[in-house]
């Protein structure tokens, strides 16, 4: 690609002290990953897709190695520069949903966008509009009690993505859903990363999956031992679990 990618890591490595253990979890990454794709990581678990998403995100360090986002070194970046690097470039969508009980589905998305509106020129989505998109938008003022498990995955892809993120990253988010309902959260995913051109990383252990993604990159054990690139990505409905 000609573009210069968002995300560059070389080197990326990570050990667990767990006593006199040490588990391994990436040996010697190398990575680069572009705006508007949509990459899976599929690896079984242990193979350290976990890790790899959390240093992306800036949740974890990298025992050695570097990963610069942009022109920006996450590896040497303080606590506050992580912080302002996530609350402004980055959404987080994981397998348990994490919204607040006592908010509506417009209120989940509406509190994420006020934190993030006009910081340094930020200007996030309408929360009604990006519920809409994922398909809620006759639930808007449901509570999570209200939601189905596909209903509140949904609403917390909507809230990472209302405030108009570079990054979307998401550790398993079909995980905890049946096959009809993990692809209607698929097809939030997919129109998010269409309507938005926002960089889309999804990691699982699901094989089939992979058939809707632009890119796909295989882990194991710490290490990346494919990277395919798919002319062809399918609708999340045509997969096949």
């Amino acid at each position: 690609m000609t573009t210069p990618p968002i995300f560059q890591a070389k080197g990326l490595s990570k050990v667990y002290r767990m006593g006199e253990v040490e588990v391994h979890a990436l040996r010697g990454v190398d990575l680069e990953l572009f705006a508007g794709e949509f990459v899976v990581i599929l690896g079984p678990s242990g193979s350290g897709k976990s890790t790899l998403l959390n240093i992306l995100g800036g949740l974890d360090a990298p025992t050695s190695g570097t990963v610069t986002f942009r022109d920006h070194t996450l590896t040497n970046a303080t606590e506050r520069e992580l912080t302002q690097y996530r609350r402004e470039h980055v959404g987080f969508v994981f397998q348990f949903y994490n919204l607040i009980p006592s908010l509506t589905a417009i209120e989940n998305v509406a509190l994420v966008t006020g934190l993030v509106e006009g910081a340094h020129g930020h200007v996030a989505a309408d929360p009604k509009a990006i519920l809409s998109l994922v398909g809620l938008g006759d639930r808007l003022d449901n509570f999570p009690a209200q939601l189905s498990g596909g209903e509140q995955q949904r609403v917390a892809i909507a809230r990472a993505v209302a405030k108009r993120p570079d990054v979307l990253l998401c550790d398993e988010p079909t995980g905890a859903l049946d096959v009809d309902t993990g692809k209607l959260v698929l097809e939030a995913l997919r129109k998010a990363n269409r309507e938005f051109g926002t960089l889309t990383v999804v990691i699982t252990h699901n094989a089939s999956v992979a058939g809707m993604a632009d890119r796909v990159l295989k882990l194991r054990d710490g290490q990346i031992v494919g990277d395919e690139r798919n002319p062809h990505p399918i609708d999340p409905a045509e997969i096949v679990w």
